[in-house]
């Protein structure tokens, strides 16, 4: 260890002389005034967005009140939710893996508000946003978190593996989905549909062979497919740096063009997204994203998420580059609801959050005749199972 320790030190570290991405949640401009009815431009701020041989998203937005009030009130149910999640694994209602979002909200939020059901979103076990925004609700995530017969895949799959009819799902093993959103994205082509595939990934899996040959072939083949990176700096309990020779992540496709983004800012995450979206769908080839971002929890609720890093830099993190703490400035200094009017909001969503969590626990486990079902598609099924010995055999 020690004469690895003397390499690594002998290395001289890279130097960045680019500006870095700006990761600030509010530094957007008004470029008109706010409207209360009508669509208005703001500016993201010069370092929004990095290319790699490609030009960047448009500094100029064109938002909405609506959009803005509905953007807001999703990314608190979806930290109420998650701080729901923390609470019932700690009570030990939620059991085995649970990985939260907390604190990466304007990713979710921002990318469900620039596609639609028909487009395909497919990620790893960080996906816990993604019932609540593409058709289940509040009552069928957490009971799927405490295994219940309401959660949205029966109480059978838990935290890391939940799906709805425009979620292709969460998946547990470390890069295994983005081989499987590069499938999506192939039938998408084949069938002649103007739709995305957003296949999503963390910094942790970005050296996962099978990522590159998915980029590999989704260049060849020239499939309408968004590579996600969600670089939140800590694979586990390993930074970027000491993971990855190059943490630029946006760059890592080869030929394939990036971009890096502000993914601590929504307005900058839902305008990044249109572009990725009219990009792919322009039939030109794949895209690859980086949203820059950060968890404030552990990678898992095993995790304190506190002997990697200090308390310190957490913390500055909350205070200074919160998604939710950004967007309501916007709105208050922008003069669309007053502060007032959005802590109405926040009790909504704590209300709602409260109720679906009571009405899960409410819900029965699923009965034992149920670990024999779901394993084949119907009318698939062999003549029986085994189970855990030879006398314990299932027979459909």
């Amino acid at each position: 260890m020690a004469s690895l320790a003397r390499i690594r030190s002998a290395v001289p570290r890279r130097m960045h002389l680019a500006r870095a991405i700006q990761t600030a949640a509010d530094t957007t401009q008004l470029h008109q005034d706010a409207s209360h009815s009508e669509p208005f431009t703001v500016k993201l701020h010069e370092d929004s967005f990095h290319g790699y041989r490609t030009d960047t998203p448009g500094l100029d937005v064109e938002v909405t009140k609506e959009n803005l009030m509905r953007w807001y009130k999703e990314m608190n149910v979806i930290r109420r939710v998650e701080q729901a999640a923390d609470a019932l694994y700690k009570q030990k209602l939620i059991r085995g893996f649970c990985h939260l979002a907390i604190g990466q909200e304007a990713i979710s939020v921002g990318l469900n508000s620039a596609t639609t059901f028909e487009d395909k979103i497919i990620s790893s076990y960080r996906t816990h946003p993604f019932v609540i925004l593409r058709g289940g609700t509040i009552k069928s995530l957490v009971g799927e978190l405490l295994g219940r017969v309401c959660g949205v895949s029966k109480g059978k799959g838990g935290s890391m593996h939940v799906f709805t009819e425009a979620f292709q799902g969460g998946h547990g093993i470390v890069g295994a989905q983005v081989p499987l959103g590069a499938g999506l994205a192939f039938a998408q082509k084949y069938l002649g549909k103007k739709t995305a595939t957003f296949a999503m990934y963390g910094d942790g899996a970005s050296n996962q062979g099978q990522v590159f040959e998915s980029f590999n072939m989704a260049k060849l083949w020239n499939l309408p497919c968004v590579f996600v990176c969600e670089n939140n700096k800590y694979g586990m309990g390993t930074s970027a740096e000491r993971s990855s020779s190059n943490t630029a992540y946006y760059t890592r496709g080869d030929t394939i063009p990036g971009i890096q983004v502000n993914g601590m800012d929504i307005i900058a995450v839902h305008q990044a997204t249109k572009f990725a979206k009219d990009w792919v769908t322009s039939e030109k080839g794949p895209l690859l994203v980086e949203f820059v971002t950060y968890r404030y929890a552990g990678h898992s609720m095993s995790d304190p998420g506190t002997t990697y890093r200090t308390r310190e830099e957490i913390q500055r993190m909350r205070s200074t580059q919160d998604p939710i703490r950004g967007l309501q400035r916007y709105i208050t200094e922008w003069g669309l609801a007053s502060e007032d009017e959005l802590k109405a909001i926040d009790k909504e969503a704590k209300t709602e959050v409260e109720q679906a969590v009571e009405e899960a626990k409410a819900s029965p486990f699923p009965d034992e005749s149920e670990l024999w079902t779901d394993i084949y598609s119907a009318g698939t099924e062999p003549p029986f199972m085994r189970g855990r010995d030879r006398e314990e055999m299932h027979y459909y």
